[in-house]
């Protein structure tokens, strides 16, 4: 029963995937560096926050891929459309706390960067949105 399919959330969803694997390679990158910099300087301040870093990095990759990847098949089925709002907050939380591990770790709040990390997250909620009340306006009312 699929209809048109929700433009956005196709457009977003590719863009996600695009973004999630380029990140996942950057982030494997980045944690084998981190183990690197475990053994050379395990003692220094700031080792563990690098870790945990690289770990939140990849998580948000994967995060941000898994979200495309339900976008795009998902796009023409209102009725997946409650899954595809948690991915799109988990994805937009995931950037927000990679904003605060920037400042914690001695960066500087940009919010340029925090806007740029949000733009592709909101544009999936708002379609994802759209796709839920699609599904709504669909559905018979329930008469008791």
């Amino acid at each position: 029963m699929e209809k048109n399919k929700n433009a956005l959330l196709l457009v977003t969803g590719i863009l996600l995937i695009i973004g999630g694997v380029i990140s996942l390679i950057g982030s494997i990158i980045v944690l084998l560096a981190a183990r690197v910099a475990v053994v050379l300087y395990a003692e220094q301040e700031g080792v563990g926050l690098l870790v945990f870093a690289a770990v939140l990095l990849l998580l948000s990759a994967i995060v941000s891929l898994v979200t495309g990847i339900l976008g795009v098949v998902n796009a023409g089925k209102p009725g997946k459309a409650k899954i595809l709002i948690v991915f799109g907050i988990l994805t937009a939380l995931l950037s927000v706390l990679g904003n605060i591990l920037t400042v914690v770790g001695g960066g500087t709040f940009s919010v340029l960067s925090l806007i740029t990390g949000l733009i592709l997250p909101v544009l999936f909620l708002v379609g994802a949105f759209q796709s839920k009340k699609a599904f709504n306006t669909e559905q018979p009312i329930q008469q008791l």
